[in-house]
Parts: C-alpha cells; structure tokens; sequence
C-alpha cells in the first residue's frame, strides 16, 4: 500500500507542474484534464502526508520512552504516544478506503423510478412521500431535479414517477436505495383507525453517456399520442406525448409532461439509455458471475429494504439493522444520515474481502 502511495505522491507532484506550466495553460482541454487528474488523487495524497507526519512523530516519541525520563515526563510521552498510535491507525484506515476501486458510475447523475406497489391508492400515497423526500434530499445537496414521467392518481398520489436527479456524486449517495420500500401507518381514508401496510418500489439508474449506449434507430419504435392526466381524461388535443419501444429489449419508455413533443422525445430517450445501460450492466456483472441482487422485486409487501412505521416515528433499514426514530425529519430530506450508513458498510465488506 505504502509503495502506491509513494506512486501516487510522485505523480500529484507531476500534476502540479504540468498544470502550471505555460504549454498546458495554453491548451484548455489538456489543462482540465490534468486538473481532474490532480482532484481526483488530492485527497488520498493529502492523508498520505498527514499520515507519514503522524507516523514520524510516533517513532520519536517511542524513541524518547526508551530514554531515562523522569516520572512525569515518561507518563506524558506515553500518553502521547497513545493518541498518536490512534491517530496513525485511523489514518491508514482511511487510506485504505480512498484506495479503494472506485465504481466509475459514481460521479453520474441519475435517473429514479418510483412505482406504487401493493395498497392501492395508500401506496400511491407513499409513493408521492418518497418522490417528495428524495427531491428535498437532491434540494439540500444542491443538485437539480427534472421530472421525466408522471403518472398520478386522483388524490395526488403517484403511480409512477420517474425522474432525473443531477449533481455530482448523485449515484454514489443514491444507489443503495433501489427496492422495495414498505409503509405502515393509518391511512387518512382509513375510519377504523386501522394500520396498514403498504409497498413501493425503487430503482435507481444511472444517466448513461450517448458514447456508452449504442442504440440503432432501426430497433425503435416511436409512438405519438395525446397526453392524459389523471383517470385517463385527455389534457390536450396535439399528440405531445410519445413513446419509445426498443424492440429487442421490448423496454418500452413513455413521456407526455412536456407540451413539445421534440422535448418528450429527448427525455424519453434519456430514460431508455439509463434503461438499457442498466441492462447491460446487469448482464456483465452475471457474467463475471455477480452476485448482484435485482434492483426491483415485485412490489410485494414481504419484500422490502426498508420500513417506514408511521405510529411509531421509526424507520429501519432492514440490510443492515439501522433503526431511527425521527421518520418525519428523514422523510423531509434528511436523509443523509442513513445514506451514510450504508456506504461505509459497504465499503468494510469490501476492505474485509481484501483481507
């Protein structure tokens, strides 16, 4: 490890120059390119440095114990060295983690799907509270929210709604959310005061590039019609809407919330890409023999990655045994702390699997 590092060191330096010398200045796109280069590896030489400073310190505190020293100054220099030791290993944790392979689909935006699952209309209801808590988490990370398609039931809940999240790092803090996500809570058309249970599912995309999905034009199928809102009633009366069918696939993607149908088009398309580079991905990583788990189960109540608890304020996440009770903040964005959660247990499974 210590000997990438160097590597790495060497090549921060060689960045550094290349970025202020005259020759690339003068060239925009070699320019930014070393500048992403020298970004991208900043951080872990930066704890690298910090980490050999740590590292030095501690070899000369553990050379001053092995000197007489009188009582007190011996217990201070042990002391010292005490947190200097937790600091080293905290230190080269923290390396280990930086040097891990980084999934190139982190930085991209995303596309998420939201389906209402079993429950009839008081799952459509949640779904409209998932849409609303993922939009708020995207508007507190300062990334940009376009809606794709919408499918919305009479009381305002959604029977499905996908949508184009974008921003930096979307996919990295996102993708631990595609399953499916159950609800429990008395419904507001509930008289009884019964609790019931209800499900959506999620799937999270991310934004495919034009360079990385080939998509022949002679396997599309392009459908116009006039869009519909709610209950199936005709909105307008120019065929707006569009649908997109790849037929190999058979994925089919509709848009209508656009008046344009040039823009329904454009959105479809971005839709079907992120559809077929998912697909793809899928397909690859089952090759390489993935044990990958499917993104979206069939919306059943038993299956589930998380559990929203209504009466009781409470949200777990069942993959990894996280319980929260502040359901209402984290449904109004707050959403970080359980994003978190699930990152760094999925990087220690992957520091445990280079063991």
């Amino acid at each position: 490890m210590l000997e990438k590092l160097d590597r790495l060191e060497i090549k921060y330096e060689e960045l550094s120059e290349l970025i202020g010398s005259p020759e690339v200045m003068g060239d925009q796109a070699r320019w930014q390119q070393y500048v992403k280069a020298h970004s991208e590896i900043s951080e872990v030489v930066g704890v690298y440095r910090e980490y050999r400073k740590t590292s030095a310190e501690l070899a000369d505190v553990r050379q001053m114990l092995q000197d007489k020293l009188d009582p007190e100054m011996h217990q201070l220099a042990e002391l010292e060295a005490e947190e200097l030791a937790e600091r080293q290993a905290k230190l080269e944790q923290q390396l280990k983690l930086l040097l891990l392979p980084k999934d190139p689909k982190d930085d991209k935006n995303v596309i998420m799907e939201i389906r209402a699952g079993t429950g009839g209309e008081e799952a459509a209801l949640f779904a409209s509270d998932l849409f609303r808590m993922y939009t708020r988490f995207a508007e507190i990370k300062g990334w940009r929210t376009e809606i794709m398609e919408s499918n919305l039931t009479d009381l305002g809940g959604i029977k499905e709604m996908v949508f184009l999240i974008e921003g930096r790092g979307a996919y990295s803090q996102l993708k631990f959310e595609s399953g499916v996500h159950r609800v429990q809570r008395v419904p507001s058309t509930e008289s009884s005061g019964r609790i019931h249970t209800s499900a959506a599912t999620v799937a999270v995309l991310p934004e495919a590039e034009d360079v990385e999905v080939e998509i022949n034009p002679n396997e599309l199928r392009i459908d116009v019609f006039c869009a519909t809102g709610p209950g199936g009633q005709s909105v307008n009366t120019t065929q707006s809407a569009v649908r997109i069918t790849h037929l190999p696939s058979g994925i089919v993607v509709s848009c209508q919330d656009e008046k344009s149908q040039h823009k329904n088009k454009d959105k479809a398309m971005r839709v079907m890409r992120a559809r077929l580079f998912d697909q793809a991905q899928q397909e690859q990583q089952q090759e390489m023999a993935s044990t990958r788990k499917s993104q979206v189960g069939s919306g059943d109540r038993s299956e589930r990655i998380r559990t929203y608890n209504f009466p009781q304020n409470r949200i777990a996440d069942h993959r990894i045994g996280l319980t929260l009770y502040r359901l209402q903040d984290i449904l109004m964005g707050n959403l970080q702390e359980v994003v978190d959660a699930l990152i760094t247990t999925e990087q220690a499974e992957r520091l445990q699997q280079l063991d």
